[in-house]
């Protein structure tokens, strides 16, 4: 481990990191596992890339004591203390008025001061959000950043948002979540054209509320590959490649997917283990088993995108283990590489305006 305690006293000069050598500042003290699991997270994106180097944002105490237990490879951390968390009951309001001291908040503070190229934290959204809005403010063009994630889907995967930053959304928020999902969809998966739908009850003309109609006339008017109408079975389908939603809705079918996702598994070690027979079936269906489970892992997708913001901000899951926080670490290098945040400025000023 490097320490220089008036580099974390905030002594650091402002030297903003490249897609070479980036930086990541990882609010450590965030996520239901907490510390423990976000530095072995830490540790095992160290040891597979050799590039990278990350800013520890917490309890300077705690950190220095895990990291004693088990050593980070050497010069390639940072300790910037933090005196306060912000919980996962703490409001917005009260985690941007009154924890200015916090992992969350100097973590992201380190992506306005360029001290980083992005931050990942587990911690509560709607304060993440917030915290983010008013520290890195959105691009030109955008009104609200979007949370947006990769579905695991047939051959392959679909990018959909918004997934719980905006809960009531105009016509013109979801254009604009569309136009960000193409970017993305375009930067990361190479797409020329990805096609776009819109997330709706129905795939007639007429079905949808106000906003989503308006929204289905704005995108077919502009410049995006939008593809219409789409219902929530098409999201695990390779009909689109972006799914557009307010925030409510989103929310909602990711969690649903979620859960039952949790209960297939739940079934399946449940039949294999209701008899001797059953147990022997499933040595035999391990390796199948197996290659299923590997390819909708949830923790292969953790890390969704705030996007929309002038820097990149990474929420993870807050049940998250040492993978799927490690992998929320990933996406964040992912789209430092690919300067996301530009991407999207450069493409909204040529979009078609949104009246």
């Amino acid at each position: 481990m490097a320490y220089d305690s008036s580099m974390a006293a905030g002594g650091m000069s402002a030297s903003p990191s490249n897609s070479e050598n980036p930086t990541v500042a990882i609010d450590v003290m965030s996520g239901d596992g907490g510390l423990p699991v976000i530095m072995d997270a830490v540790r095992r994106l160290l040891a597979r890339r050799k590039d990278v180097h990350l800013m520890l944002v917490g309890d300077e105490a705690r950190i220095e004591a895990d990291l004693q237990r088990k050593p980070a490879p050497e010069g390639r951390t940072t300790i910037v203390p933090a005196t306060e968390v912000v919980t996962m009951e703490d409001s917005a309001a009260v985690a941007l008025r009154n924890k200015k001291q916090s992992s969350m908040r100097l973590a992201i503070n380190l992506v306005k001061e360029g001290r980083a190229s992005a931050c990942v934290s587990a911690g509560n959204t709607g304060a993440l959000m917030a915290i983010s809005k008013f520290v890195l403010k959105t691009v030109p063009g955008i009104d609200r950043p979007a949370i947006s994630t990769t579905i695991p889907a047939i051959d392959g995967h679909t990018h959909m948002l918004d997934l719980g930053a905006n809960i009531d959304c105009t016509a013109e928020h979801l254009y604009q979540f569309a136009t960000m999902g193409s970017i993305l969809a375009q930067a990361v998966d190479g797409t020329a054209a990805p096609r776009v739908g819109l997330l709706n009850i129905g795939s007639e003309d007429m079905k949808g509320n106000e906003q989503v109609r308006d929204a289905a006339q704005l995108l077919a008017e502009s410049n995006l590959n939008y593809t219409g109408f789409v219902e929530g079975t098409d999201i695990y389908t390779d009909r689109v490649d972006v799914v557009v939603c307010d925030g409510f809705v989103g929310n909602v079918s990711l969690k649903s997917s979620e859960g039952v996702a949790r209960m297939v598994s739940h079934y399946l070690k449940q039949e294999f283990n209701a008899s001797v027979w059953n147990k022997l079936v499933g040595v035999f269906a391990r390796p199948i088993l197996k290659s299923f489970g590997d390819r909708i892992d949830p923790r292969r997708y953790n890390g969704a995108s705030l996007l929309g913001l002038r820097g990149v901000v990474i929420k993870s899951h807050g049940s998250a283990d040492k993978v799927a926080f490690a992998n929320a670490i990933d996406i964040a290098l992912l789209e430092i590489a690919l300067d996301v945040p530009n991407m999207i400025r450069t493409r909204m000023h040529g979009a078609v305006p949104v009246t």
